[in-house]
């Protein structure tokens, strides 16, 4: 993979949004057409210039700033809302978006020159100070945005417009891949509020924000004035439906013409399309109340969950030992995936009993619904296997919006010691973007760290080519070996289910961003 903080001049390589054109496919036949809803709520029932997507769960937020978070980004990134940069996850390249060139001028100084004649939704044109005012506004601003914790770990960074075209942005310290970090801080005009969060954002993306009714359907409308190519669809509407079951019958009923998160038991038939994902699953560990801040009861979590069951009956993936999914900088072939070993689990806990360690101490499972296929079912097999290894285990599942107080600090209080359900997706290709909000011990996904694993992030982000890609791998096998922070899970694989009336082809970032311009009409003939 293509070291994304080499300092590249983008004017050569093709824009994303042309990719679709040699990354279409046509799937079968449609089944048989019901006129009854199957959805249990409203019917999309829209004209055939609209794309009907069914969710898992509704966005908690349309957010620029919180775009990083799975629900929210799947809807704004690349559609609402564009970003200076954008990596192509097909090659893990760093390639052009509202901005056409970066050079890096010093370890802690990049020039950007931005594209001409973009326009946002409100027809105000999109300049450099726009642009240092949505990077202001992400990183040093009240709002607590969580792609400031994501992405850039509260460090310090500057952004200024030397004109209308030209940014100049400066870090504290020396950053070789600030560019690819600026391709999650969406660009917002700056009429935007700055000092509190947004309900429906205007941006420079090919669709705009037409009627949000909460708690029933999301519809955007392609915008007129988008400096791109023109995307197939006039408009598209988002319905949620948790059941995934219900979810595929839209499509093979044709009530829907896309649905994601599906299991391969939901029924979605010849309409259901296979893709891998950068998603990994695991449980996030509070080590530091007991009896979590033992190592030896991490230990035992870790030989208690039995990953290739879980992947065989409940979910689809493959069994995983790291935060990172293969061809991500960092990624630590080395790191296998902890064995299923019921007896051992039992031996440590006996142990770390024996030594005085609370083990009869409620641990909470803190489970969010719908972030996977069986989602709870998954965590019903995790409580069996910690309960045979002499743990106490309840849990506790809850919608999104309950789940991710849990996810980010502040954490809430007076709860005891919890198991986190989780699920990480490094969308940027670079273990920078894992280990110091989910590790780090000020992370703003991190319930524990430790000086010495911080000391290696922190080596590991200032390396570039080989040297960082050995320094995040050694981070990552000392997490493994030593911290015992998690208990990482399966890297999983995405299905969903795609009308015949549509042509997409799914990648590694679908599940992130799923761009309504990748979606063709397979009535207009294009390939």
């Amino acid at each position: 993979m293509t070291d994304p903080g080499s300092v590249r001049t983008p004017s050569a390589t093709r824009i994303r949004r042309g990719r679709t054109a040699g990354a279409l496919a046509s799937v079968g036949v449609l089944l048989a057409v019901s006129g009854c809803s199957v959805a249990g709520g409203d019917p999309i029932g829209e004209g055939p210039g609209t794309l009907r997507v069914v969710l898992p769960e509704e966005p908690p937020t349309l957010e620029p700033c919180d775009a990083s978070l799975t629900a929210t980004g799947r809807v704004t990134r690349a559609n609402i809302t564009e970003a200076l940069t954008e990596r192509d996850p097909s090659t893990g390249r760093l390639e052009q978006a509202l901005a056409t060139k970066w050079t890096r001028n010093s370890p802690t100084s990049w020039t950007f020159t931005l594209r001409e004649g973009v326009k946002f939704h409100d027809d105000s044109p999109f300049t450099a100070e726009a642009a240092a005012f949505s990077i202001k506004r992400a990183t040093d601003s009240d709002i607590d945005c969580n792609v400031d914790g994501y992405i850039f770990t509260d460090s310090k960074i500057t952004a200024k417009a030397v004109d209308d075209t030209t940014l100049e942005v400066t870090t504290a310290e020396p950053d070789p891949i600030l560019p690819l970090r600026l391709s999650f801080v969406e660009i917002v005009p700056t009429s935007t509020d700055p000092d509190s969060r947004v309900r429906e954002p205007v941006g420079t993306g090919p669709y705009r924000i037409d009627e949000w009714s909460q708690g029933r359907f999301l519809r955007l409308k392609r915008f007129s004035g988008y400096w791109g190519e023109t995307p197939d669809y006039a408009a598209a509407k988002y319905v949620w439906r948790a059941e995934g079951s219900v979810r595929a019958a839209m499509v093979t009923n044709n009530e829907a013409d896309v649905a994601i998160g599906l299991a391969p038991e939901d029924g979605a038939g010849d309409r259901a399309v296979e893709f891998t994902t950068n998603e990994v699953s695991y449980l996030r560990m509070d080590a530091t109340k007991a009896p979590l801040d033992d190592v030896r009861i991490r230990r035992a979590i870790n030989y208690a969950v039995d990953r290739e069951g879980l992947v065989t009956a409940v979910f689809s993936g493959r069994p995983s030992g790291q935060l990172v999914s293969k061809g991500v900088t960092g990624y630590n072939p080395r790191v296998n995936p902890w064995p299923y070993d019921p007896k051992r689990a039992k031996r440590l806990v006996a142990e770390a009993r024996a030594d005085g360690v609370p083990t009869g101490t409620t641990i909470t499972i803190i489970g969010r619904t719908g972030i996977y296929p069986k989602a709870a079912e998954a965590m019903e097999v995790v409580q069996d296997g910690l309960l045979k290894a002499g743990l106490k285990v309840k849990i506790k599942m809850l919608d999104v919006n309950a789940w991710l107080e849990y996810l980010l600090r502040p954490f809430p209080k007076g709860i005891g010691p919890t198991l986190l359900q989780a699920q990480h997706g490094n969308q940027a290709g670079d273990a920078a973007f894992t280990m110091g909000q989910i590790y780090g011990s000020k992370g703003a996904q991190s319930s524990y760290g430790t000086p010495e694993l911080d000391a290696l992030t922190k080596q590991a982000q200032l390396a570039s080519g080989d040297k960082r890609q050995k320094a995040f791998a050694d981070a990552f096998a000392h997490q493994n070996d030593e911290v015992v922070r998690d208990a990482v899970m399966a890297n999983m694989t995405g299905i969903l289910a795609l009308s015949s009336h549509v042509r997409y082809r799914p990648d590694s970032a679908t599940n992130d961003e799923m761009r309504l311009s990748d979606m063709r009409r397979a009535d207009r003939g294009r390939s």
